[in-house]
């Protein structure tokens, strides 16, 4: 059976290539700082489980400590060079999207074959099951991929490790932000969150509530860079105790729909500089520096109509 910790297992060696890869990066002045950023990351999903609070804890630090002064660099690993990259788009075409619409497909898939066949309740563990059949939908598609195009076998890790050197310490900003949004519900903000809420708007309407909690959503979500630091927060304020208790709208469909409310805020803020800002640095727009830069500039038109779509669905389907 295919297990969490397998996946775990396999993301962790792949940084831990990384993190050798980059250490014998000799084009990388900070090739130091990469190999131990990509190294300690290995160190707690392989080891993470077994070191502790405390050790977690130390290792969270050391990575701030790495990329708060900015000791990583982008590397130049040696794979394909541009003219055969070149010469094998123009030669597969649009067929080469086919290994990243595995990876969805086997997603979906895997969880459906989980909850309604004995064989995938016999393949896939039946907790965290969906990240699960993603992380084997990724190694079926990079399986097939290296069958099908048969690249140098190095090139997965080492393109994998330019990408990650590009974005840098913004990678890891939403298992960071999720971890505060835990330790937010853990110190109770939900709760002081709630009363401020309930005392500002009279939740005596099941339209206001709902739209107190995606806009909530979308608003902290604005504030805190992520929807899954959101999430916890505002489900305590204001979906739990109002959308689903007071109102009884179902759970399933009020949670789901409202992390897709709190995304809208993903789309408008800089906080989630892993979608907004590292796409503006990477593109080199020309006002990436701006408050508002002009990734998100675009993306605003398509957010706030998405979340009156989210109040409307989740007012109509959650009850």
């Amino acid at each position: 059976m295919i297990t969490l910790d397998m996946v775990y297992l396999v993301v962790g060696l792949m940084f831990a290539a990384f993190a050798a890869l980059s250490a014998v990066d000799q084009d990388n002045p900070r090739w130091l700082g990469n190999a131990l950023f990509w190294g300690l990351l290995a160190v707690s999903l392989l080891f993470g489980s077994h070191m502790g609070d405390h050790g977690n804890g130390f290792l969270v630090v050391a990575l701030v400590v790495i990329g708060g002064f900015r000791l990583l660099g982008v590397g130049k690993p040696h794979t394909t060079t541009p003219e055969e990259r070149r010469e094998g788009a123009r030669r597969h075409g649009a067929w080469l999207f086919v290994p990243a619409l595995v990876i969805p497909l086997v997603a979906v898939g895997g969880t459906l074959l989980q909850d309604h066949t004995g064989v995938g309740a016999a393949l896939i563990a039946d907790r965290q099951t969906t990240v699960i059949a993603l992380g084997l939908g990724c190694v079926i598609a990079l399986v097939g991929a290296m069958a099908w195009l048969r690249p140098p076998v190095l090139a997965p890790l080492q393109e994998g490790r330019r990408l990650m050197d590009s974005i840098g310490w913004a990678a890891l900003l939403p298992q960071m932000l999720a971890s505060l949004g835990a330790v937010f519900l853990f110190a109770k903000v939900g709760d002081v969150v709630g009363q401020v809420t309930a005392a500002a708007i009279p939740m005596d309407t099941r339209f206001l509530a709902v739209a107190a909690y995606c806009v909530g959503m979308a608003l902290f979500t604005v504030i805190m860079g992520n929807a899954f630091a959101a999430f916890p927060v505002m489900t305590a304020a204001i979906g739990l105790p109002f959308v689903i208790l007071k109102f009884g709208g179902d759970p399933a469909a009020v949670c789901a729909i409202g992390m897709l409310a709190g995304f809208c805020g993903t789309l408008m803020t800089p906080m989630a500089a892993n979608f907004n800002v590292v796409p503006a640095n990477l593109l080199e727009l020309p006002d990436r520096n701006a408050p508002l830069n002009g990734v998100i500039r675009a993306q605003i038109p398509t957010a706030v109509p998405l979340l009156a779509a989210n109040v409307l669905l989740m007012y109509f389907l959650a009850f």
